[in-house]
């Protein structure tokens, strides 16, 4: 497998994940008047996208572990590019949610296979870089999507913005169909009660924290589903998680500091739109050079990770970002002026983006070749579940009187609680670092290739 066209089509994959996410804001007050649709509606245009693609990510990634993770990536961009024309060209509000139903279920089946193709192409002592270079692409779709979206509204129109994801997914889809790529040599069974079963548990848990007022009976629901998954997954002889991907202090220990630190960047950015605008009265132009700092500097941070990741390990590298995380929330919540604003952003860019690299690299690394597909659903289901708490912790502390304050002095407990996790990351690995002699309790343990 080569692994150039392999990494440019896992950025790819990402970038068009991240830039339907940011462009989508903009366009739905457009959208809601141009179809009549109400705010719940609206709403759901979101809410849709989110329960399908976080209920099914992991099982995305199992089909691509028994597939092959180019298949997976192949259906899945040709069914985005193709859901995403199919939005552009609706006219009822029905017909657009319906659409973004599924085009949450092709995201689920192409993101976990963006890493899963990295973790087949690369050894695992080389693959800091690309998923540097897929972070940092990330970062520069996150801050270009605003932009991008904001000119395509005022311009063309809201359809314009589902328009601009089609020739890229459709060009990287049909690429994927077409490349040489090894298939899978184990023969993975797969655990269709427990894709179910935990399809069910992260939907109710998604669709709880995002669109219920009273989120009790889906937060009941939720309990009920996820304690039958544990009990399955502990009877099944092929289980969804296998014990090798699981099972691992390392994985388990990124898995929690992505959600941690995810939750709490995602509530940040809530809380400070609110802080901005309706505490300190600026407008959005202003808002938005205020949070470039943030952009820019996890845009850096992806490339001088590789090299903290190298000299440091990931334990220090992690534990260090998120504490430079939390830094930036107390300094956004005590800063009114644009120098102290504009430093909280850059930290929170700077630490984001460090952790983002860090955590993704032991997950991916440390999972087997034959297992990398879950590695990477469950470190995209992180990715999404990590943000939705963070806003529905923010928004739960605000509260009717909408003070920003509160959550800003609050969020950096979830960054603090990420570098507990982070405790549990392997540590500097001297092989890796050019040196001689290792030590067997920091060393990164590498699955043999197969």
């Amino acid at each position: 497998m080569n692994p150039r066209p392999t990494l440019a089509a896992s950025v790819a994959g990402a970038v068009v994940v991240a830039l339907d996410g940011t462009v989508l804001t903009l366009a739905q007050p457009a959208l809601q008047r141009e179809l009549g649709a109400s705010h719940a509606q609206v709403q759901w245009t979101s809410t849709a996208y989110l329960v399908a693609v976080a209920s099914l990510l992991v099982f995305g990634g199992r089909l691509g572990d028994r597939y092959g993770h180019h298949r997976l990536f192949a259906l899945g961009m040709l069914g985005f590019g193709l859901t995403s024309a199919g939005i552009a060209l609706s006219s009822g509000i029905g017909t657009v949610i319906g659409l973004r139903v599924a085009q949450g279920v092709c995201g689920a089946l192409l993101q976990p296979a963006t890493l899963g193709m990295l973790r087949a192409a690369y050894p695992p002592d080389r693959l800091r870089t690309p998923i540097a270079v897929r972070t940092a692409a990330i970062g520069v779709a996150a801050a270009a999507g605003p932009l991008v979206g904001g000119a395509l509204v005022a311009g063309p129109g809201w359809r314009a913005v589902f328009l601009l994801n089609v020739l890229p997914a459709l060009v990287c889809g049909l690429w994927a169909l077409t490349a040489r790529a090894p298939r899978p040599t184990a023969r993975v069974r797969l655990d269709l009660p427990g894709a179910l079963l935990l399809a069910a548990t992260l939907a109710t848990l998604v669709h709880a924290l995002v669109a219920l007022p009273d989120r009790a009976p889906a937060l009941l629901l939720t309990a009920v589903t996820g304690a039958l998954f544990l009990r399955h997954e502990h009877r099944t002889p092929s289980p969804l998680l296998p014990p090798a991907v699981i099972g691992a202090p390392p994985v388990r220990a990124g898995l929690g500091t992505l959600t941690a630190a995810s939750a709490a960047l995602s509530g940040t950015l809530f809380a400070a739109t609110f802080l901005l605008q309706d505490t300190l009265g600026l407008d959005p132009w202003r808002t938005a050079l205020c949070c470039l700092p943030l952009a820019v500097l996890m845009v850096a941070a992806a490339p001088c990770c590789a090299v903290l990741l190298r000299r440091a390990g990931p334990r220090r590298t992690t534990v260090t970002a998120l504490a430079v995380l939390a830094a930036g929330i107390w300094l956004l919540s005590r800063s009114s002026g644009p120098l102290g604003l504009g430093a909280g952003f850059g930290l929170l860019g700077a630490g984001f983006g460090t952790v983002m690299v860090a955590a993704t690299h032991v997950v991916v690394r440390e999972a087997p070749v034959a297992s990398a597909g879950v590695a990477g659903g469950l470190q995209q289901t992180a990715m999404n579940l990590g943000p939705v708490l963070g806003v529905a912790l923010a928004t739960a502390l605000m509260g009717a009187d909408g003070d920003a304050r509160l959550p800003l002095a609050v969020l950096p407990v979830l960054a603090l609680a990420g570098m507990a996790a982070g405790t549990a990351l392997p540590g500097r690995d001297p092989a890796a670092a050019g040196e001689s002699g290792t030590d067997p309790r920091n060393r990164t343990r590498v699955p043999e290739r197969r």
